[in-house]
């Protein structure tokens, strides 16, 4: 690892401010609900969005070593990705739209809610605090279409 560049650069925005992920977690992270939380990334591109996520998490939770996806959420997911010199392998499914799976060790997995990066602030915003709420049992869908407001 070449200590110079560590830790790894943010991608930046037009004015040279951080691009942090948009990451809401349940505050106790004792993990009873449906979903550990939420990820509102900027695009459908993995290999973009991935690496800063997974940046954020290992902060949080620990080293990170598998994503699942779901391929019908993203433009061409790759088998691994490469994060802060570490390779996370890639694991993709389908049918479990606008989730990410993502596991630290044996049996030790959260999931989140993605919201799609085109969703309206107001929308994603709700969706994500519903998704981190303690004991949320609502799904992807409901999260995604109704949000808090029902």
């Amino acid at each position: 690892m070449n200590l110079a560049s560590y830790p790894p650069p943010l991608r930046q925005d037009a004015l040279g401010a951080p691009l942090l992920p948009r990451l809401l977690l349940e505050a106790t992270l004792s993990r009873t609900g449906l979903f550990d939380g939420a990820w509102w990334p900027r695009s459908r591109h993995v290999r973009n969005e991935l690496p800063d996520l997974v940046t954020a998490l290992s902060a949080h939770l620990g080293s990170v070593l598998r994503v699942g996806l779901d391929t019908v959420t993203w433009d061409e997911v790759p088998r691994t990705v490469t994060v802060d010199g570490r390779v996370v392998r890639i694991s993709w499914f389908s049918g479990c739209d606008w989730t990410i799976s993502l596991t630290r060790g044996f049996q030790d997995h959260f999931l989140l809610l993605v919201i799609p990066a085109a969703t309206d602030a107001r929308t994603a915003s709700a969706a994500m605090e519903g998704a981190a709420m303690l004991g949320n049992r609502r799904t992807a869908a409901q999260l995604l279409t109704s949000g808090l407001f029902d």
